[in-house]
Parts: structure tokens; C-alpha cells; sequence
């Protein structure tokens, strides 16, 4: 009799697709996405669709992070050159031809519009992954002096269109690669003892620095002017200072336990401006106050802590940079727009993840967690 061959059901089939997802990391990304459609929904109640669309961009990002975690560390590797070359020769051509709004040139039509500076979050660190893994055994203060320049030049265009919350995060991204690939601390400290001496200097000798007509060089007007708003919000109360101001009044009234979910009156009232996008934590905190603030932190936490677990137990040099890269953009995220809402930080245009209205943001962080994922999964599997 001849033998009788079954097919396989389509479950059966379609498993292994789902194997090997880190569960933990996933826990983490759906209370993330959980407490963001919430802060949405209250948000932007009154604000057309944006609550929808902040869920279609959810599962996009959702869709991608699905795809690119099928993809094994070693393929991600190999576009690492070609995104960077491609995101720096986008970066040059924006400064070209770029289309200019609200006085700066971040855009470029190649038939449809787009940001190039997005595609270095992700292209940047895994271009410096790749260099490092490429010197692995070999490492010699010349090669962190190449990764450096490697750096520095797209993060420099970017910063000329001019754009200093991407160039933040860019940098940042690049510059935890650069960390974990083991720069030396005798390089570190100097940059971080110098940083804290000029901040000292600023706000000691604030009202000469913030005089009217004086130039800092270095820095754009606009740039100048957030600092010094950071300084003294009510020099400005109704203009500059607007923004601080309210966002520092909404998260105060939210108290212990806030306000309640669609009780904001600072929210609902329109005092917070960009109550969507960059100051939505202003909504969100007046809505569930301190313990909702610490649920919201405790949940970035997880996710960051769990990314560089991931990191730690990495079968290669490129997929633990990666990893612990993706962990601190998550970090540089949530630090920099928690820190500008609240008043420590200068105004940057840095959106929350998961809870900031923004389809190209939300398409960037899932295509991280996605590498992020592709690593997890990758170690899984091989333990099998």
C-alpha cells in the first residue's frame, strides 16, 4: 500500500511564524500601547480623528515590528551601510532642494513628502553597530574616533535644517552604540563634568545671557530662546513661556490621583497647547496624576530594562549594541519629553512613544522594537 501523506493544518503551518517572540517585551509594548489609546481618546476628544489615527498608526508600527522581527540579526546587518549612505545622501539633498516650513528646511518631495532625518534614528545606530562588529578584537581609540565622525555628520545636517530635538536623538542613539561598545570612561567623565559646568554658568549669569541682543553663536534665535524660556517661563507668560507654563500647571492640578479620564479642564478647556502631540503627558498627568505619572514610568522601565536584558544575553557584538541602543532611544524618548513638559528641559519637539500623536514617530519605534524583537527571537530560536 503506498504511503498517505497528510497536510499539515493551517495552524501548524503558520506557528512557527509566532515562535520565539520575547513575551515580556511584548507585555511591555501592549501596556504601553494600552495606556497611549486612553491618553488618546481623552486628548483628542475634540480633536477630530485623532484618536482613530492614532490607532491605525498603532497597528502599523504593530504590523512592521511583526515583519522586521522575521528577519534574522545577521540580514539587518547587512542593510546597515546602505540605509546610512542612503539617509545622508537624503540629508544633503534636503539641504539642496529641501521644502522649507515654519522657517525650517526638514522635508524633501521625491513623489511623496518626506522627513529623511526619521531614517537616521534607526539607520544611525545600526550603522555604527555594523562598523563595530566589523573592528570586533581590533578596537583602537582610532576606530571611536571614526564612529565619532561617522556620527557627527549626519547629526551636523540634521542640525542645520534646523531640527534639535531629531539631532538629540540621533545623537543620543549614536552615542549609546558608541558607550556600549566600550569607550572609556577617562573619555566619558570630561564631556559630562563640562556639560554640568556650562549649565551652572547659564543659570547663574541667566538675565546677561538672555538679554536682548545677545548672540550665542552657536545657536540658533529659536534655540536661544528655549533656553531662556526654560529659565524664566514668565518672562514671557503668553508667548514663549506659554507652553511651560500650562504643561507645568496641568500636572500640578492632577495631584495624587488626578482629575479622572475625560475630566481634564485644562485639557478639554485648551490651555494645553499641542495637547496630542508633544504636551500630551500635560493631559495625561492632569487626568491621572502622580500614580498615573508612576504607572506611565514604571511601564518605560520595563520596556528599557527588558531591551537591555535582551542586550546582555545577545549572541553577537552588532545585536548587543542594537539592543541596548533601541532600550536608550526608548530612554532619550520618554527623559527628554517628560522633562520638557515638566519644565527641566528646554521645549524640543520630542514626541512620548506610544502616547504622542504621530504616524512617522510611531512607524520609526516600531521598526526599532521590531530589530528588537529579531534579536530576542533569534536567541530563542537558537536555543532550541
Amino acid at each position: 500500500m503506498s504511503a498517505v501523506f497528510q497536510q499539515p493544518s493551517l495552524a501548524r503551518r503558520v506557528a512557527p511564524i509566532f515562535q520565539g517572540f520575547d513575551g515580556l517585551l511584548l507585555a511591555a509594548i501592549a501596556l504601553l500601547a494600552a495606556t497611549g489609546l486612553f491618553a488618546m481618546y481623552s486628548a483628542g476628544f475634540d480633536n477630530g480623528e485623532r484618536f482613530g489615527h492614532h490607532a491605525r498608526n498603532m497597528l502599523l508600527a504593530g504590523g512592521i515590528l511583526f515583519v522586521v522581527a522575521q528577519v534574522p540579526p545577521q540580514r539587518i546587518m547587512s542593510l546597515a551601510v546602505p540605509l546610512y549612505v542612503l539617509g545622508v545622501v537624503l540629508l544633503i539633498l534636503v539641504e539642496l532642494f529641501g521644502i522649507t516650513r515654519k522657517g525650517a528646511t526638514r522635508w524633501i518631495n521625491l513623489g511623496i513628502v518626506i522627513q529623511p532625518s526619521e531614517l537616521m534614528k534607526i539607520a544611525m545606530p545600526l550603522m555604527l553597530a555594523w562598523w563595530f562588529q566589523h573592528r570586533e578584537g581590533q578596537l583602537r581609540t582610532l576606530d571611536f574616533v571614526a564612529a565619532t565622525l561617522l556620527l557627527a555628520l549626519p547629526v551636523g545636517l540634521i542640525m542645520k535644517q534646523p531640527d534639535l530635538g531629531t539631532s538629540l536623538l540621533v545623537l543620543a542613539a549614536g552615542l549609546s552604540v558608541i558607550f556600549f561598545a566600550g569607550l572609556s570612561w577617562k573619555l566619558v567623565i570630561p564631556p559630562v563634568v563640562i556639560g554640568v559646568i556650562a549649565i551652572v554658568l547659564i543659570v547663574s549669569f541667566e538675565p546677561t545671557l538672555c538679554a536682548d541682543g545677545m548672540d550665542w553663536r552657536v545657536l540658533h534665535e529659536y534655540q536661544r530662546q528655549r533656553v531662556c524660556t526654560l529659565l524664566d517661563p514668565t518672562k514671557d507668560p503668553l508667548g514663549k513661556g506659554f507652553h511651560i507654563i500650562q504643561g507645568m500647571i496641568a500636572i500640578g492640578s492632577g495631584g495624587l490621583s488626578g482629575k479622572g479620564f475625560m475630566q481634564g479642564t485644562q485639557t478639554h478647556l485648551e490651555f494645553i497647547p499641542e495637547r496630542t502631540t508633544d504636551f500630551i503627558f500635560a493631559a495625561y498627568s492632569e487626568e491621572f496624576g502622580l500614580f498615573g505619572n508612576l504607572f506611565l514610568i514604571a511601564g518605560f522601565l520595563f520596556l528599557i530594562f527588558r531591551g537591555l536584558a535582551i542586550a546582555m544575553d545577545a549572541p553577537t557584538l552588532f545585536s548587543r549594541l542594537m539592543a541596548g541602543a533601541v532600550a536608550m532611544i526608548f530612554f532619550t524618548y520618554a527623559f527628554v519629553n517628560m522633562g520638557m513638559v515638566s519644565g527641566i528641559l528646554p521645549v524640543v519637539g520630542v514626541p512620548l512613544p506610544f502616547i504622542s500623536y504621530g504616524g512617522t514617530a510611531m512607524v520609526t519605534l516600531g521598526l526599532a522594537l521590531g530589530v528588537l524583537m529579531s534579536i530576542a527571537r533569534a536567541r530563542k530560536l537558537a536555543e532550541k
